[in-house]
């Protein structure tokens, strides 16, 4: 830090002002020489931190945050909501290091981890109930009834997840089937083109897929408690950035509450950026059971966490199928101690 012009120029011994006592004199440099050293330390002070970057994507299940974003819910000089065009999107840029947290399945959590990229999982957001499924066009009304016929579906962990419950329920093997690896904005087209007789897909495309005549013929509810949707934090982030991790979560809490108190309003709001009618995305949420940040302290705390218990068979399909090399470490993935200061957050900044 390098003295200001000010302060060289200032006499150690300033003369009297006339008709006024010296003392009057002193006093005045003396202000001024702590008023030019407060701004000094100022100026010198650390630069406050950017905001919490958080990808989310076109999945109605991580609305409550593009909710608290739009309502001014969230403090956006703490945290920035980014939407990206696919959960592929997402974690791509969370592995590069241009996302500090973002919200996604836990089976694409795990296979992050499991590639490296140090994450803490910090909420629990929401259980598919039905909001994830495989659609089929005409004549093709059981999952036995794909033999042959060619799936589309999104090259990631998710997409390999429902694959092979679908294949189990129909009793078929990979190679009974012919998959076409595409982002899930691009399967309604593919779908409705005849390019495939199948998608492997999500809430919002579902309802846009199924209003175009198509078949629900498997869904999440089959696979029941399977695909739990998360958000995870950078390692990094969430050990140097606690105050924005808190806010991220209680902007998770206080969008979830509005969603709920008027779906009708938030669906007037969020129903545009999904392409569906108000009515059609309030039908949309009846696919989901969204979790609280209590629910999240519930199911992330402990040893075991409950989570870890819950998620073990995922853990073992994802070893199997080759998305993951190694057992999660639960104790380091986990983090249920956020949720529960988070929710002391809330009540001092409602």
């Amino acid at each position: 830090m390098t003295t200001s012009r000010h302060d060289r120029t200032l006499s150690p011994n300033p003369s009297p002002v006339k008709g006024e006592g010296s003392g009057v004199s002193r006093s005045a440099s003396f202000t001024l020489m702590l008023l030019l050293a407060l701004l000094a330390l100022v100026g010198c002070g650390e630069p406050p931190a950017p905001p919490l970057r958080v990808g989310t994507n076109p999945w109605v299940g991580y609305d409550p945050l593009v909710l608290a974003r739009e309502r001014r819910l969230l403090d956006p000089g703490q945290v920035q909501v980014v939407e990206l065009v696919s959960n592929t999107e997402t974690q791509r840029t969370l592995r590069n290091g241009l996302l500090d947290g973002a919200a996604m399945t836990l089976d694409e959590a795990l296979r992050l981890a499991d590639e490296g990229v140090a994450l803490k999982i910090v909420a629990v957001l929401d259980i598919s109930h039905g909001a994830d499924a495989v659609l089929a066009g005409p004549g093709i009304t059981t999952p036995a009834q794909l033999k042959g016929r060619r799936i589309a579906v999104e090259q990631t962990a998710l997409g390999a997840l429902v694959l092979d419950r679908l294949l189990q329920a129909g009793g078929l093997r990979p190679d009974e089937v012919s998959l076409i690896q595409a982002e899930a904005g691009l399967h309604e087209g593919m779908l409705a083109s005849g390019r495939v007789d199948a998608v492997i897909t999500f809430e919002p495309m579902k309802s846009r897929i199924v209003a175009l005549g198509n078949r629900v013929i498997f869904d999440s509810r089959q696979m029941p408690g399977e695909i739990v949707d998360v958000l995870a934090v950078r390692a990094d982030a969430w050990s140097t950035r606690r105050p924005q991790v808190l806010e991220l979560l209680a902007g998770w809490e206080r969008g979830r509450r509005a969603l709920l108190a008027d779906p009708s309003a938030a669906a007037a709001l969020l129903a545009p950026g999904a392409d569906l009618p108000p009515a059609q995305y309030l039908a949309t949420l009846e696919g989901l059971k969204f979790q609280t940040l209590a629910d999240s302290a519930r199911w992330l705390g402990g040893q075991p966490a409950p989570l870890a218990q819950h998620a073990a068979m995922l853990a073992r399909t994802l070893q199997h199928l080759g998305l993951i090399r190694h057992p999660p470490d639960w104790s380091v993935l986990l983090d249920g101690r956020s949720a529960a200061a988070a929710q002391s957050h809330l009540v001092n900044s409602p």
